[in-house]
């Protein structure tokens, strides 16, 4: 592989701002521990890991490193690795799970083993920067109540090429709870003016804030697959941690998340009852809080008519994005009551919302394509007719209609006449948002 051809202590572009280069920080930061957790990891991107923390920490901050073994199979990462470390000149441990355990249980294993001042987690395919660790330090030495990241910049799967990421990005996850990056909204941009740390998700509620430095740049190798195995398989894993977070964090709105996944409703999540005590002890803000306050661009409706299936009356089809991406057309197939690519959302703001993405129609006769939800109305103003059943494109005056024979899995916009092909069935409508 790529990696292998590549030297364990390869120098890097220093892709930090300008501004980032020149800045000075106190002498009296805090000092940290490393914590690396891997399964099975390749020897070079480990030990990459490694050498680019030894390499661009200043000795002084970086107190120790700790490797967590999560149960890995691989000789090379047993006596070799153990007798190769040592001789590295920054205290290496390596703690071995005795099983499976997954990442979070190993992280905290090795968590409570540091000694350090603070605790940096890194992933087992990454690479620090020039002046990765000193902005971290500096504002957790500002603040300790706030959890720091850095930009994580790409590092190509093939080549291992180093590609910079963007500082106008911000963290936040979809319907689905999967996380995405997402461009800085402008009133953000604004209201920043330069400043170095971008608020992103969670933590909030109970006190803290979690937020981007932007003067800290690590790669990362973002794999096409995963090369690992998860006991009960990575869907049953997936699930059941977002079972467990929809039940303890997300209070009315883990309803939105299993109408979204109706799938995670059916996993069994284990016992949570610690994890709601220890939110009640610290007091955490509501979820709505959190929408409302830290993350009001999230991409979940926090008032609407309806969410589910959106169904034509005389084809028994339902609306489905197909999976498609922005600024190509919706599509219409069979329903399948599965959730996902049929979930809609029908909004106060009278959208038809899939995610962040809305329903959309620019000229007469479509085509109806999806864009980037704008809260503008104009061409993503539909009204409903809770009595005659149908979607009316404001703007057009138009309404939406079965596919035509050209394309059976795209619906059309036609002048409305009260036919049952442009009567659609909105699930879980109510008439007050």
């Amino acid at each position: 592989m790529a990696s292998d051809m590549i030297a364990l202590n390869r120098s890097l572009p220093d892709v930090r701002l300008e501004g980032c280069k020149t800045k000075v920080y106190p002498d009296t930061l805090p000092n940290t521990s490393i914590v690396i957790v891997f399964h099975n990891e390749a020897w070079s991107t480990l030990l990459r890991t490694v050498h680019s923390v030894i390499n661009r920490s200043p000795r002084h901050l970086l107190l120790e490193i700790l490797l967590v073994d999560d149960a890995s199979e691989r000789d090379f990462l047993m006596k070799k690795l153990e007798k190769y470390v040592r001789n590295l000149d920054v205290p290496v441990r390596i703690l071995r799970m005795e099983q499976r355990s997954g990442l979070i249980r190993a992280r905290l294993r090795g968590a409570a083993a540091t000694k350090g001042e603070v605790i940096t987690f890194l992933d087992a395919h990454c690479e620090c920067t020039s002046g990765w660790l000193e902005p971290l330090m500096a504002r957790i030495k500002e603040d300790r109540r706030i959890v720091v990241c850095p930009i994580i910049d790409v590092i190509s799967d093939d080549t291992f090429e180093y590609m910079a990421g963007s500082d106008m990005t911000y963290g936040g996850f979809n319907w689905k709870l999967n996380f995405r990056w997402y461009p800085v909204p402008q009133r953000e941009m604004d209201r920043r003016k330069g400043d170095r740390t971008l608020p992103v998700r969670q933590i909030w509620q109970c006190g803290g804030s979690l937020e981007i430095v932007t003067c800290s740049h690590v790669g990362h190798v973002f794999r096409k697959a995963t090369p690992y195995s998860f006991p009960g398989g990575t869907g049953h894993v997936i699930n059941k941690n977002n079972r467990r977070l929809a039940e303890v964090w997300m209070d009315e709105f883990k309803d939105f998340f299993y109408i979204i996944s109706p799938g995670v409703v059916k996993v069994d999540y284990g016992d949570v009852s610690q994890r709601k005590a220890l939110r009640e002890r610290l007091q955490c803000k509501p979820f709505s809080w959190y929408l409302e306050n830290i993350y009001p661009d999230s991409q979940i409706p926090r008032r609407y008519f309806s969410l589910g299936e959106i169904r034509n009356v005389e084809t028994n089809q339902c609306l489905d994005n197909m999976g498609r991406k922005e600024n190509e057309k919706i599509g219409i197939f069979n329903c399948h009551g599965m959730g996902g690519n049929q979930v809609f959302s029908y909004t106060a703001d009278k959208e038809i919302r899939t995610d962040d993405l809305c329903l959309d129609v620019s000229r007469l006769n479509g085509p109806i394509v999806m864009l980037k939800c704008h809260h503008m109305r104009g061409n993503q103003l539909f009204e409903y007719d809770a009595q005659r059943l149908t979607l009316r494109h404001v703007n057009s005056n138009q309404c939406l209609d079965e596919p035509s024979e050209e394309d059976k899995m795209v619906p059309t916009l036609r002048d409305c006449r009260g036919s049952r092909s442009q009567e659609w069935l909105l699930r879980n409508m109510t008439l007050s948002a």
